[in-house]
């Protein structure tokens, strides 16, 4: 079953910070070189709890699609970029993904091969946009709101907004325990209002929204392991040894 990923990095001195800036370039070549790989995204990341348009220059991530699980770990394990990533960064986290429903297109395509339910452990959810220029000023002013309400729900595991390119290309990223958990933050608040003025307002060129099951998590981000101690939380073992 296709199994996405998505690795999170944190740097924390100029010469390495500027080093993952140049990899936003300097990585694709490499990219293009792993075996298996399906689809990928390379991001930068926005300050506070990600949902601004101001760059945070510490942190970027690299979205991926892979056949399974194992060929994903084995392959973040052995290739390059995520080997040099990983030798730079002060910290990382890749959490493993399984698509239970996608609808919309990324770059024109849709990436995500959705399968099975949610079921009863952590669920994740992924929003993607391409805003259009003349509505990113509207766009922007709803996002502190969103992003005040994120950072102070006491559930979310893990919450980031990345992007491929400042204010027009966007992703938010946010893991819950459950899925009742997740449905009360969608369908609330400034969240709630913000999709219900998006689809009024067409403000989206391209748009896609997604929800996965976690089935797996490494590493750790801000110091913590964001899955520690949730019922139903995946267990992962060392990644498998997959022929080059």
């Amino acid at each position: 079953m296709q199994t996405v990923s998505f690795s999170f990095f944190r740097f924390d001195t100029i010469g390495a910070r500027a080093w993952a800036f140049s990899m936003m370039g300097f990585a694709r070549p490499m990219m293009r070189r792993i075996p298996d790989l399906q689809f990928w995204k390379l991001c930068g990341s926005g300050v506070g709890e990600g949902f601004t348009p101001i760059p945070n220059t510490a942190v970027y991530a690299v979205l991926a699609t892979w056949p399974d699980k194992a060929t994903a770990q084995a392959r973040i394990a052995e290739y390059k970029p995520f080997t040099l990533y990983r030798d730079k960064a002060v910290e990382t986290l890749t959490v493993y993904l399984e698509a239970t429903s996608a609808r919309g297109e990324w770059s024109g395509v849709a990436p995500f091969q959705p399968k099975g339910a949610l079921g009863d452990g952590p669920v994740a959810a992924l929003t993607r946009a391409t805003v259009k220029p003349k509505v990113a000023a509207q766009f922007w002013r709803r996002v502190p709101d969103i992003s005040a309400v994120v950072g102070k729900d006491p559930n979310v595991r893990f919450k980031i907004g990345v992007g491929e390119v400042p204010l027009v290309q966007q992703v938010t990223f946010s893991i819950w325990p459950d899925v009742p958990t997740m449905n009360a933050f969608a369908r609330t608040g400034p969240h709630g209002e913000a999709i219900k003025a998006v689809r009024e307002g067409k403000w989206f060129r391209e748009e896609l929204y997604a929800r996965f099951r976690v089935v797996g998590i490494e590493g750790t981000w801000e110091g913590r392991e964001p899955l520690r101690d949730l019922p139903g939380a995946p267990q992962d073992s060392e990644p498998e040894a997959i022929p080059a």
